[in-house]
């Protein structure tokens, strides 16, 4: 429920506080007072879209505020602290801001979020009905969802299944379409895999092969060049002919420091790391000369090295590289050509998955469409007794719920062939097999037509009032707003529009703007809307009436007189009937 609303800055609207409670408040003032500002701050609270136009003239940005009572909404609460927002005492606030050049923030239990996510979240607090909604139950799509919300849980579970075979359909479909439009090319591309996949495993490449052949051919192409360097640096580090060479000159050098080494230590530390380096060179110079004796010249290996480099450089000019993306690619190439090679395999699957579908989807449809039907009879008595007491006893509504008749296909597999439902071919779409249309007879013997064929305009606002409460009663949102359905009703029909929406306002919160004084008489909160000018300027404000400005209030919407002692009178007599009428 919603407890409080405050507006900054919204159209005509400068600073004002709305206290909201349970039961059935009315939103009454002069035409252009601002009266409908309060569905617009609900709107933008809801998430709707934000309009700089809406901004007050003068100000740089607008704000609305709404504190929610989220005593019984634990969804509610847990939604608001995953988005990081806070609920104190079960009290959420709920904030938007439209900036004067269009940019807009919304706010979540003092949370920054996307107005999406506002959205998200106060889907379901709150069911605003108006006369755009009139327009909107005109159409069949519209009709046909009113229906299912009227069916309750076991009519939307089966909405919902049928929604989700339906969607998995036409994904099977979707592919079934795909892959047999491209069998063709998916063979030709399993071709060039499969030839790609022997050409490779002709060669057997193996990982970092390549790299390592490239060493191995160049030290062998230099084989002699490396003998001779290495042969001469084993020389001049430890010569076989007698000739100077570094190992000797570093023993000589040992030899002269080593004599004198009890005389100074720091020539003794010299003489120890002369004979570490002496063992070092001698190691280095058994190194190379084995590395010498090692290198051999070998036509035949350099050969067969440089025909195997050929062989592989084939295999990188078309599939990586380096060898190891030869080999990448030749792993996903494997795994590809495998699923290619199964598309027989898979058109089979998709056509049994879509036979399978079908069969449940018409399964699914039959219940659907009993469910819809058995509902429609229920919502045409429901409406009917409602027009009832809107002083409409002889007008009668049905629900229509209709399928059309469809050819049995020669296949089930045609693109857009009808569904089978029980023993009857049918067109489908993704809401069912069913055409809802609402028909109102308005007087006894007359023909039931279409809604916007069959109605007057103040037949239609009853009609559509009574479709609405008939839709709030099946609803679990706790809050209603009612945009001025009542527009084109007046007299005793007035009256038991007030008294209807006193009823529901007995189980729900219920806002209502209204022009009409036999609708605000059965408030249990009255509030007004006052337009004050200062010649430049005009701001209004709202203000809850007690119980002496009520009748004044009531008084100028019978009359437009304030001060008639014959307006005040009817005034306090519709209070007084009102007030017998709901206890």
């Amino acid at each position: 429920m919603i407890e409080e609303i405050r507006i900054q800055s919204l159209g005509v609207i400068d600073s004002s506080t709305l206290e909201l409670g349970p039961g059935l408040t009315v939103i009454t003032g002069e035409t252009g007072a601002g009266k409908t500002m309060v569905v617009t701050a609900l709107g933008l609270l809801l998430g709707g879209r934000a309009d700089s136009g809406a901004v007050r003239s003068g100000a740089r940005s607008a704000r609305v505020e709404g504190v929610v009572d989220a005593t019984r909404l634990v969804n509610f609460v847990t939604r608001v602290d995953e988005l990081g927002g806070v609920a104190e005492d079960d009290r959420v606030v709920l904030a938007r801001n439209i900036a004067g050049e269009g940019r807009s923030r919304a706010f979540v239990g003092g949370a920054s979020v996307p107005a999406s996510q506002l959205a998200e979240v106060a889907d379901g607090l709150v069911a605003v009905h108006g006369q755009s909604d009139q327009h909107r139950l005109l159409k069949p799509a519209a009709q046909r969802n009113a229906l299912d919300l009227f069916g309750g849980r076991a009519l939307h579970d089966l909405a919902r299944s049928y929604a989700t075979l339906h969607t998995e359909l036409a994904s099977v479909e979707a592919e079934l379409t795909e892959v047999v439009a491209t069998a063709r090319e998916r063979a030709r591309e399993a071709d060039l895999l499969r030839f790609g996949l022997e050409e490779i495993g002709a060669v057997e490449p193996q990982p970092g092969e390549d790299d390592a052949l490239a060493a191995e051919e160049t030290r062998l192409g230099f084989a002699d060049t490396l003998r001779t360097a290495a042969e001469q640096a084993r020389e001049a580090l430890s010569s076989e002919n007698d000739r100077p060479d570094a190992l000797g000159a570093t023993s000589a050098a040992r030899r002269l420091l080593e004599g004198v080494r009890e005389h100074d230590s720091e020539a003794a530390g010299l003489a120890d790391r002369l004979a570490e380096v002496s063992y070092l060179l001698s190691d280095v110079a058994a190194d190379v000369a084995s590395y010498a004796s090692g290198l051999e010249t070998d036509p035949n290996r350099l050969s067969v090295v440089s025909e195997r480099r050929a062989a592989l450089t084939a295999l990188t000019r078309k599939y990586g590289d380096t060898i190891d993306e030869v080999l990448a690619w030749s792993a996903q190439a494997a795994g590809k050509l495998t699923e290619l090679d199964g598309t027989d395999d898979r058109i089979s699957t998709l056509r049994e998955r879509r036979r399978e579908l079908r069969a449940g989807l018409g399964k699914v449809a039959e219940k659907l469409s009993k469910a819809r039907t058995e509902a429609a009879g229920r919502l045409g008595d429901v409406v009917s007794d409602e027009l009832t007491l809107l002083a409409m006893p002889h007008a009668t509504v049905a629900v229509d719920v209709r399928q059309h008749e469809a050819e049995a296909p020669e296949s089930e597999e045609r693109a857009g062939a009808p569904l089978r439902v029980g023993k009857r071919w049918l067109r489908y779409s993704a809401t069912g097999v069913d055409d809802v249309e609402i028909l109102l007879a308005a007087n006894k013997g007359a023909d039931a037509r279409a809604l916007h064929k069959g109605a007057s305009g103040g037949e239609l606002s009853r009609v559509m009032l009574a479709l609405e409460v008939a839709l709030a009663e099946t609803s679990p949102v706790p809050t209603f707003v009612f945009d001025e359905v009542d527009a084109g009703v007046g007299g005793k029909a007035a009256v038991e529009v007030g008294r209807r929406l006193a009823t529901l306002a007995r189980t729900a919160q219920v806002l209502v703007v209204t022009h009409l004084p036999q609708v605000a008489a059965y408030a249990d909160r009255h509030v007004v809307v006052a337009k004050s000018s200062d010649g430049t300027v005009t701001t209004s404000g709202l203000t809850v009436l007690e119980e002496t400005d009520r009748v004044r209030e009531l008084s100028r919407m019978l009359a437009g007189m304030e001060e008639s002692d014959t307006a005040l009178a009817h005034a306090q007599e519709l209070l007084e009937t009102a007030r017998a009428a709901r206890s």
